[in-house]
């Protein structure tokens, strides 16, 4: 089917809440992509996070369609083998001693983690705890709850009346100050993806984390975006070296496959009827992540993933050296990297122009450049597309 006829038909039936660049990706392999006119990509995007192990990856393929062959869904109602290997793989991996609750998005999750904090509030203690510290500029997802979550005042017009008991912090200084008798928990992400891939300072966040735990407030971090070595380690919170309370995963887990998990070392709060999700965790979701998590350790183990992240590390900050004039500074981790440019003006366009040559690449705030690579991109198709995004940058 053409781009045109595509088009029409999406322009017909689909509701227009994304602004769509106009092509039709339909295969991929690693970091490379082709669309329906045939044209080549590098894909600096994979999904905005959520193909880990890359486009076309055979071992996942084939285990997911191994798995279809035998069965898709079951309901939570019976045990499901994946799910458990899964839950043991996740929690072994992050060193936390903690147990796992399935979803189906990064969202679902965050509305686990949330629940989780307000029946913890509603339970321990004299007084009921409920109200919810979030980060000004914080991004945690579309659903109503986690939408107002999210310290973006944009983002919540027309969507009101929301669920009470969120607080906004200004910085990580002013959190402290806000805390009293009703607060259960502050929700952060240790680097803020949609708000501009902004890192929180080291110090700050394990100064925090002591303070939480000395006033029995609990530390939700939502790794949605940083989580499954996006950022190099398994969980950006191993990174900055401390224990939360709560911790919510997506993105890419699945590889592809919509998948939520939030994890807590407050097993007992929960108890049975309390929350469910019909597809949570299935037998196809939990496939690929278990699949997903294989090929990761073993990329981790063998050095190879570092090794590229500092490659990939290495490209950004030599591309903004070569262009200070556009960009004023390289931020980020692992590969969740990107690039703040001096005019927001010039972003869009940015963005389009790299398009036309051949490389997918997004935005994150206002005025900054993202890339979320495949972790298992190579230096070629690095090289590739830096290649691009120069060129890009010569048409500008």
């Amino acid at each position: 089917m053409r781009v045109e006829e595509i088009e029409q038909m999406d322009k017909r039936f689909v509701l227009p809440t994304y602004g769509r660049q106009h092509i039709s990706i339909i295969e991929g392999n690693n970091a490379r992509l082709k669309d329906s006119e045939g044209k080549e990509y590098i894909d600096f995007t994979s999904g905005i996070g959520v193909v880990s192990i890359g486009h076309g990856n055979e071992r996942l393929s084939n285990a997911l369609c191994n798995q279809v062959r035998h069965m898709i869904h079951i309901s939570n109602l019976y045990l499901i083998a994946p799910q458990a290997q899964c839950a043991q793989k996740i929690v072994e991996n992050s060193g936390y001693d903690m147990q796992c609750f399935f979803a189906n998005s990064g969202a679902e999750a965050n509305e686990g983690a949330i629940k989780i904090a307000r029946k913890y509030g509603e339970v321990d203690g004299e007084a009921k705890r409920y109200k919810i510290i979030t980060l000004e500029h914080s991004f945690h997802g579309r659903t109503i709850t986690a939408l107002k979550a999210t310290g973006q005042e944009a983002m919540h017009n027309y969507f009101g009346p929301f669920p009470d008991g969120f607080v906004y912090a200004n910085s990580m200084d002013e959190i402290e100050s806000l805390i009293d008798d009703h607060t259960v928990a502050v929700m952060i992400e240790l680097v803020q993806g949609e708000g501009g891939v902004q890192p929180l300072e080291r110090e700050h966040v394990q100064k925090l984390a002591a303070v939480l735990k000395e006033r029995n407030v609990l530390l939700i971090v939502d790794e949605v975006q940083t989580g499954i070595y996006r950022t190099g380690e398994f969980l950006a919170s191993q990174l900055y070296d401390i224990e939360p309370d709560i911790i919510t995963l997506a993105k890419g887990l699945g590889g592809g496959v919509p998948i939520g998990v939030v994890m807590t070392s407050k097993k007992e709060v929960l108890q049975a009827g309390d929350h469910g999700s019909t597809f949570g965790g299935n037998y196809l979701s939990t496939t690929a992540a278990n699949t997903v998590l294989d090929v990761l350790n073993e990329y981790k183990e063998s050095g190879i993933l570092d090794e590229m992240m500092l490659y990939f590390e290495s490209q950004v900050t030599a591309c903004q050296r070569e262009f200070p004039e556009l960009f004023s500074e390289s931020v980020g981790f692992g590969m969740m990297r990107g690039l703040r440019m001096k005019s927001a003006d010039a972003l869009t366009q940015m963005i389009n122009r790299s398009r036309e040559e051949g490389l997918l690449i997004l935005k994150a705030g206002k005025n900054t450049l993202r890339f979320l690579p495949p972790l298992t991109i190579t230096k070629e198709e690095i090289d590739e597309g830096f290649v691009r995004l120069k060129r890009a940058i010569a048409t500008l």
